[in-house]
């Protein structure tokens, strides 16, 4: 792809705005005084709302007459999802004859004027990003970061900084990750996944080779700093396992050691990575989790019972698979994830980006889970489930935890007025 002079661009139209990881693309766009507008499929107030406070223009996806016509724009910018959506506004775009860049694209292409710390991996992207800025940050190098969920230290997803380091979260998904030349490259850990795009688990390793041939660092196994993380705040061993990843990134900036310990016993989380959100007059605590792989489900679950052993609290859990590729793919994966959990609740599979493999169903993982000795039941409909988890009558001795990179969390939403 040609290089973009980002000196010429005056407006980016973003297609899917309200994306958590696009919406933080359109920040940084705006910080540099770039005018951007852009389109949603629905509305979404935790990524829509601080544009709105910033007097940007946000369309839907069903004002037809307003966009028979796209607002013109020196660049636009997609997210996945709109190209699987088969949109008519993506293919306006192109008809513009304006450059059309996917979210990593044109990311890659701001990431240009900065030292790049990529984090990448199967699991534990979110919240190793989270870290390893909140460190450079403790640390007075003030970076700027892109990140796929509101970090609470600076309450969004996006944060400008004034220095050379841009900390960024960077996805293996259609081998976005090879979009960045990073300084610093961290990989937390490769597993089979994503198996829409890539051939297998060879061919995953294969992209994460390249990803880390980009970078400029002798490579560093991070588990020799496993010993050095200090206490935290969030549970669970995949949690230090994140922080010792962290840590290696902050010996490399040369970081003082007391300073990145002190950060990382201070980190309080992101917002849906196992974000305890509510609890309920009648004492039941509501969890909820972006889990959407096997081996995150089971991570989860054994942080949960680190807080609460099964002695002292019953888990419910309502998951929404994500994917019907990945469902399937997994499938006797996600049937033995569930055993910390005292009674599973399925929503229907969040196809997103798919269309309907009906060879694969919540109702057909909802038996396998049976079959492994544990307790699962099927909802067809969110209406289905909010009534089923209304008539449970959580009390004190409940924990409920909504699971998955879909909407399960607004059953908890409309149940418990989260």
């Amino acid at each position: 792809m040609q290089n973009l002079d980002l000196k010429k661009i005056k407006k980016i139209f973003f297609i899917g705005i309200g994306g958590i990881g696009i919406s933080a693309l359109a920040k940084m766009a705006f910080a540099k005084g770039i005018e951007i507008a852009g389109v949603n499929d629905e509305e979404s107030p935790k990524t829509l709302d601080p544009f709105r406070d910033m007097g940007v223009n946000i369309f839907f996806d069903n004002d037809k007459e307003k966009l028979q016509k796209l607002p013109e724009a020196d660049v636009y910018v997609y997210s996945d999802a709109w190209i699987y959506r088969r949109s008519e506004i993506l293919q306006n775009a192109k008809k513009t004859g304006k450059p059309v860049l996917s979210y990593f694209e044109c990311l890659g292409q701001f990431a240009r004027d900065y030292k790049v710390i990529a984090i990448s991996g199967t699991h534990g992207k979110t919240t190793t990003t989270a870290m390893v800025a909140e460190m450079l940050i403790d640390a007075g190098l003030d970076p700027t970061v892109i990140v796929g969920s509101f970090v609470k230290k600076f309450n969004s997803n996006f944060r400008k900084g004034r220095s050379e380091y841009l900390v960024v979260e960077a996805d293996e998904y259609n081998r976005h990750f090879l979009n960045f030349r990073p300084s610093v490259a961290v990989v937390t850990n490769i597993e089979a996944d994503h198996l829409d795009c890539y051939k297998d688990l060879a061919d995953i390793q294969d992209a994460f080779n390249q990803f880390i041939s980009q970078s400029e660092n002798k490579i560093i196994d991070y588990k020799k700093y496993l010993e050095k993380v200090p206490k935290l705040l969030i549970p669970g061993e995949h949690n230090r396992m994140n922080g010792a990843a962290a840590l290696a990134v902050a010996d490399i900036l040369a970081i003082k050691p007391e300073v990145a310990q002190k950060s990382l016993a201070e980190f309080s989380g992101t917002w849906r990575r196992l974000e305890k959100r509510w609890k309920t007059k009648d004492g039941t605590i509501i969890y909820d989790d972006y889990a959407h792989h096997p081996t995150e489900i089971k991570a989860s679950l054994q942080a949960l019972r680190e807080l609460y052993p099964k002695s002292k609290k019953r888990i419910t859990v309502l998951f929404q698979p994500h994917l019907y590729s990945r469902t399937k793919a997994l499938f006797d994966d996600f049937a033995k994830s569930f055993k910390e959990a005292d009674k599973t609740l399925l929503l229907p599979i969040y196809f997103a980006r798919e269309d309907k493999d009906a060879s694969v169903s919540s109702e057909k993982l909802a038996e396998a889970i049976n079959k492994e000795g544990d307790h699962a039941q099927a909802f067809s409909s969110f209406e289905l489930a909010e009534k089923y988890v209304e008539a449970l009558n959580l009390g004190s001795q409940d924990i409920f935890v909504t699971m998955g990179a879909g909407e399960a969390y607004k059953v908890a939403d409309k149940v418990f007025g989260c």
